[in-house]
Order: C-alpha cells, then sequence, then structure tokens
C-alpha cells in the first residue's frame, strides 16, 4: 500500500463531480493506493465498506453518534464529517488499482463552501485533535479489514456496515426521479445497491446517485434540503 497525505488542496474532488472544502493545515486529507487484484470487479463495494467502517470507528472513539451514509460519507447525526472518493482500474473481472482518497474534517471552525451541513471533529468535541495520530488508526483498521479481505471472511464487514448506517432503523424521506417518498432500509447489496421499503411495502433498488436523503432544515424543519 502506498499512502499519500497533504496540508493543503486547492481542488478537492468528491463523488460526482463535488468539491471539497478544507482549510490549510486543519484537516486530514489522505489518498491510498493498493492493488486488490483477489477482490472480483462485482465485489468491489467491499472495499469501500472496509475503509467507510475504518473512518467510523476510529471516529467513533472521539464522538458519539457517529456513523456511515450509504455508500460512503462519514456523518455526525445529520452533519458530514468525512467525504471519500474510491477509483478502481478493472482487469477482466478483477480489480487491478483502488485508489481511495479521504478527507475528514478535524480542527476546522469555520466553513465557508455552500455545503449544507458540514461539521468537524473540534466542533463536536470542542477539543483539538492531532491528525496524525487518528491517521494511523484508520489505516490500521483498513489493514485488518483488508487481510480479512483477502481471506474471503467479508460477512462480518457487511454486517458492521450495515449496523452502523445512518438512518438504519425506522422510515425517513428520501427523494429519487419520481418525487419524495417514506421509506426504510432494507439491505445493501454486495454490489452496493441500496434497497429500500416504501410505506407501501413495495422494494425500491437504487445504485449511487438515483436516490437522495432528505434532511430536515435546522432553521425551518418543514423545509428539507436533499443530501
Amino acid at each position: 500500500m502506498i499512502l499519500a497525505t497533504a496540508d493543503f488542496q486547492t481542488a478537492g474532488r468528491g463523488q460526482a463531480g463535488n468539491s471539497w472544502e478544507s482549510e490549510a493545515g486543519k484537516n486530514l486529507l489522505f489518498g491510498l493506493l493498493f492493488h486488490p487484484r483477489e477482490v472480483e470487479a462485482k465485489r468491489q463495494f467491499i472495499l469501500s465498506q472496509a475503509m467507510a467502517l475504518s473512518v467510523c470507528e476510529t471516529l467513533s472513539g472521539y464522538a458519539k453518534d457517529i456513523c456511515v451514509k450509504w455508500p460512503n460519507d462519514i456523518y455526525w447525526k445529520d452533519r458530514k464529517i468525512c467525504g471519500m472518493l474510491i477509483e478502481n482500474t478493472l482487469i477482466g473481472r478483477c480489480i487491478e488499482n483502488c485508489i481511495i482518497g479521504a478527507g475528514i474534517n478535524i480542527n476546522q471552525q469555520t466553513f465557508c463552501s455552500d455545503a449544507p451541513n458540514p461539521v468537524s471533529l473540534r466542533q463536536i468535541t470542542g477539543k483539538e485533535e492531532e491528525p496524525v495520530f487518528i491517521l494511523a488508526d484508520i489505516i490500521k483498521r483498513f489493514k485488518d479489514y483488508y487481510r480479512n479481505i483477502q481471506q474471503g471472511r467479508t460477512e462480518d464487514i457487511a454486517r458492521s456496515y450495515r449496523e452502523q448506517l445512518y438512518r438504519c432503523n425506522g422510515f425517513h424521506l428520501y427523494q429519487d426521479a419520481d418525487g419524495v417518498f417514506e421509506a426504510e432500509i432494507h439491505d445493501v447489496e454486495p454490489t452496493g445497491h441500496l434497497v429500500l421499503t416504501d410505506r407501501n411495502g413495495i422494494t425500491r433498488r437504487y445504485a449511487f446517485k438515483e436516490v437522495s436523503h432528505l434532511i430536515p432544515s435546522g432553521t425551518n424543519p418543514s423545509a428539507p434540503f436533499v443530501l
């Protein structure tokens, strides 16, 4: 594995072309390159789950209410503390290269972008933390998960991911191409598809960006915003 870190980025990139704001020297920005050739392309989402769990579990040692928002954002309550971008190069049925890039808000106290709900660890706890220690914990956890993946032991990863999902229980507001609806999470498939069950008992299956969470605005709960 090759690990790279940065104190500052000028063009932070997230999923689907989204941007990522990070104040210089305040946060944790890292990229990880490795070659998971033993992982079939159709099972590549397990790598995303493993990194999401590694970050979630590490941050849970500093604050309560940390969770994973499908597919791999990390949230504190209804606010985003970490985003990641995972890109794979495929050869045949297997993965040749995997690059995981992540940005974690650690010590930043003011956010200036138009992102609707950022939060940092310092805003949650009131304490300044050392990003290098947080990174070391994340990488250790990920290596442990990756060894399990290499040995074919993925059931516990999938189960832990499901248990730590944002809105893992109960009905909540979602929005797809047909409009707003209420549903509960039924499953996350090995392919990464999110399976919801709506109020009518109808199962709905979504790929990334085909459905959005609706979260009540702090200033106007009757006017939710889309995530």
